[in-house]
């Protein structure tokens, strides 16, 4: 039987992997909803800011935190790869290859999305608000 501090460890460890293999697809997600979103609802209103804050502010949030959380997610993805490649030479157990994998579709996936966000974040910010 298992200790509830080896029972909470493999649980966190759980959703790190998971964080590390959607992180990215769910900041972009919130990418297009705050930064294209507030743009689109705002100007369609006729203001220029939300709240009291200019329109870029809250674009550039959310631009710029949803990149820093996909490149949270594709740090852990990377960092869980190295570790279950190590831990694979060391034994045969196919839960290490389905982590491996599961690393590895995160460090794909999360640079793609980081790259959508990075591009996308630039066309909003370069873009004058309002435009059109």
């Amino acid at each position: 039987m298992s200790s509830p501090t080896a029972q909470r460890s493999r649980m966190l460890g759980g959703l790190l992997m998971w964080f590390a293999v959607l992180g990215g697809a769910l900041s972009w997600a919130v990418h297009l909803f705050v930064a294209w979103g507030a743009d689109e609802l705002t100007c369609r209103s006729g203001r220029t800011s939300i709240e009291g804050l200019p329109l870029r502010v809250v674009i550039g949030a959310g631009v710029v935190l949803p990149a820093l959380v996909t490149l949270a997610a594709l740090v852990l993805a990377g960092r869980a790869w190295r570790q279950t490649r190590a831990a694979q030479r060391s034994r045969d157990d196919p839960r290490l290859e389905r982590a491996g994998m599961m690393a590895l579709i995160g460090l794909c996936a999360n640079a793609l999305f980081l790259s959508i966000i990075v591009a996308g974040g630039a066309a909003v910010l370069v873009l004058a608000p309002c435009q059109g």
